[in-house]
């Protein structure tokens, strides 16, 4: 389908002086973009819940846009439609896949700045640009698939997990605050789901649900700024179902009290400024949360 071009130039690439690197490197794009599409396609039909499959979705576009403007430039610059071919094998197990894709998509942004580094064309050099983005926001959605489905059969006491642990430890470091703060955000997600499956599609959690997910995201990239562990989401074994609707509310009041009281404690340390910004910004998030929570509450009373 990417093949067949028609109709006049975009750009007048072809008046460029040929550089036979930056040529041979946007084919070897061409050939990531179309294996990536291909496995993601594969991994999108084994994701195991529905928002992970419509995420994946979601990036596969983003690839057949890359795909499709790469080919473009390629045209423009050679006269000649680019070659296909898949070019590296796509594991055949779910967590398996993501973790590949996970290490694709960092390499591809290095890949990416390089080739719009030799780039003379602005046009050229913008478009690998935005896609490098691309492939860094991939890159945190395949970590995050990587890690949010690890559970154990262990039932723990929740006094070690996130912000009840943060809230009781006498001293910690970066690596443990870090840890402490995904923990608790994890225990949000599992602690919506439970809910959404419970009591139907509340929109308030669901909501609240989709933004915990942000802080997630906002959270990953600094544990391997800090080369910190990514701790495993052990979440599932603390969560008990509420008896009611108004029981789902204050559960979520007691647990954003809980994560502004962690945060809190936290941007009261010495900490790096990128980490206080992140936490404030968090800390910020949970408080809008914990009002919409009372509301609730306040209704089901």
């Amino acid at each position: 389908m990417y093949s067949n071009h028609s109709g006049p130039h975009y750009y007048e690439y072809d008046r460029l002086p040929t550089n036979f690197q930056l040529i041979n490197d946007i084919q070897k794009a061409i050939h990531g973009e179309y294996s990536a599409v291909a496995c993601y396609k594969i991994l999108a039909n084994m994701a195991p819940t529905r928002d992970e499959r419509n995420r994946i979705l979601e990036i596969i576009k983003d690839e057949e846009r890359h795909l499709e403007e790469f080919s473009r430039i390629y045209l423009n610059l050679t006269g000649k439609d680019p070659s296909y071919k898949i070019v590296e094998e796509c594991p055949d197990k779910y967590k398996a896949g993501v973790k590949f894709a996970f290490k694709d998509e960092q390499e591809t942004v290095d890949f990416y700045l390089d080739i719009a580094d030799q780039a003379n064309d602005s046009n050229i050099k913008e478009r690998f640009r935005r896609a490098a983005a691309d492939e860094q926001n991939h890159a945190v959605w395949f970590l995050y698939f990587s890690t949010y489905h690890k559970t154990t059969n262990t039932k723990r006491q929740l006094q070690n997990f996130g912000a009840k642990a943060a809230l009781s430890a006498t001293a910690f470091a970066l690596p443990q605050m870090l840890t402490y703060a995904l923990q608790d955000e994890y225990l949000a997600q599992a602690r919506y789901d439970d809910i959404l499956s419970s009591f139907g599609n509340i929109r308030t959690f669901s909501r609240i649900k989709e933004a915990e997910l942000r802080h997630i995201n906002a959270l990953l990239p600094l544990f391997y700024r800090y080369q910190v562990p990514i701790p495993e989401d052990t979440s599932q074994s603390f969560i008990t179902t509420p008896e009611s609707i108004k029981a789902a509310y204050a559960a979520g009041v007691q647990g954003e009290i809980d994560n502004i009281s962690m945060y809190e404690r936290f941007l009261s340390l010495s900490i790096p400024d990128d980490v206080r910004f992140v936490f404030s910004q968090l800390r910020n998030a949970s408080l809008n949360h914990l009002s919409a929570f009372e509301r609730g509450l306040a209704r089901n009373v």
